[in-house]
């Protein structure tokens, strides 16, 4: 547990971001698994159709820093490579 006035203050907005940042963390988790799964299954039409949504979310996780923007760049190029 924290002790100091600054470290209480520092967990509570640690907790605060993580909290406002996890629906994008999900929502990236979700929207890339269904992009694979397409894959795998086959449906590579489909999968086309999700991939500019599958981008989208990527480049907001990176935006709001979620990301690393080299990160977000190496999923999307893996992505790409996947649907090929």
């Amino acid at each position: 547990m924290p002790l100091t006035l600054s470290a209480i203050k520092a967990a509570k907005q640690a907790e605060a971001r993580r909290i406002r940042r996890q629906p994008f963390k999900t929502q990236l988790k979700t929207t890339m698994r269904a992009f694979i799964d397409l894959i795998k299954d086959g449906k590579k039409d489909e999968a086309a159709k999700i991939l500019p949504r599958v981008y989208k979310v990527i480049d907001t996780a990176a935006k709001k820093h979620i990301l690393h923007p080299k990160n977000a760049a190496r999923k999307k190029s893996r992505m790409a490579r996947l649907l090929k």
